[in-house]
């Protein structure tokens, strides 16, 4: 999972680094496990713009990820594949029934592996058990918040979450950001660490190669006129006079934005700051 620098034939691949796909074993992805993906170009149901500087992007199709891991008979590693979707890549695996999956694939999983979703699993990478049944300490990945619902936390390229400490109820778990949170001892967590550990250290190069991703050309505040942002405006080029903020006057930096009334706030053990 290392990374490719290209040759500087132009200005742009100076700088410019790729992945050099080299555990990726099969580039046709499954067929039945494809979904259409309908593009909003950072717009919801009315049409507005919600999510400012998205849009355009190569076309893609959806790959169903199973999160919830409830087959519990032993699954062979057909492949690792590429997911355009997110960072990680992700594995196809073969269940001794005929059900074909795909799930996020640990670091260093190899084609031919066999894993397995059950509390008596043997504790290595890619086997799904409980929190109750994983040893504190034990790195862990793709991690339910609430029992049944499927994994939610820890699923991006190189993240990983530590078990610190256990009770009769909760596992409390150090997470990427180093928030320690509880959770309950019957969520799933699969072992091991995500796979495509070198993803943050790429470099993207050129604007152009933001584009394909769906990233339109982000404005600073300070650039546009008074009517369409609070830093906006002054006579010749000025930083804004006042403290950062949105387009909606919140402050930018350093404001806290989490409700003190949060219901989840009594399972953070300690603040990720």
């Amino acid at each position: 999972m290392a990374l490719r620098k290209l040759k500087p034939t132009t200005p742009a691949t100076r700088y410019y680094s790729i992945s050099s796909f080299e555990e990726i074993t099969k580039t046709t992805p499954e067929k039945s496990l494809l979904a259409p993906i309908k593009k909003s170009g950072g717009r919801n149901n009315h049409g507005r713009i919600t999510s400012r500087f998205r849009g355009g992007g190569h076309k893609r199709r959806y790959r169903i990820i199973d999160f919830k891991r409830t087959n519990s008979t032993e699954a062979e590693v057909i492949a690792v594949e590429y997911d355009p979707n997110r960072t990680a890549r992700i594995a196809l695996i073969k269940y001794s029934d005929g059900e074909k999956n795909y799930i996020i694939a640990p670091n260093g999983i190899k084609v031919g592996e066999k894993i397995i979703s059950d509390n008596t699993a043997e504790l290595k990478a890619g086997n799904t058990l409980e929190l109750s049944a994983i040893p504190v300490g034990t790195f862990i990945h793709n991690i339910e918040m609430k029992p049944g619902k499927g994994a939610q936390i820890a699923r991006s390229a190189g993240t990983s979450a530590q078990i610190v400490a256990k009770d009769t109820k909760y596992s409390q778990v150090k997470l990427p950001s180093g928030e320690v949170r509880m959770i309950n001892n019957n969520c799933k967590a699969t072992l091991g660490v995500v796979s495509n550990i070198d993803h943050e250290n790429i470099s993207i190069g050129k604007a152009g190669r933001s584009r394909w991703m769906g990233r339109r050309p982000h404005v600073r505040g300070v650039a546009m006129n008074p009517v369409d942002h609070p830093m906006g405006g002054g006579e010749g080029k000025t930083s804004g006079g006042g403290h950062p903020v949105s387009p909606w006057g919140l402050p930018a930096k350093g404001y806290k934005t989490r409700k003190n009334k949060n219901i989840s706030n009594k399972f953070i053990v300690k603040k990720r700051k």
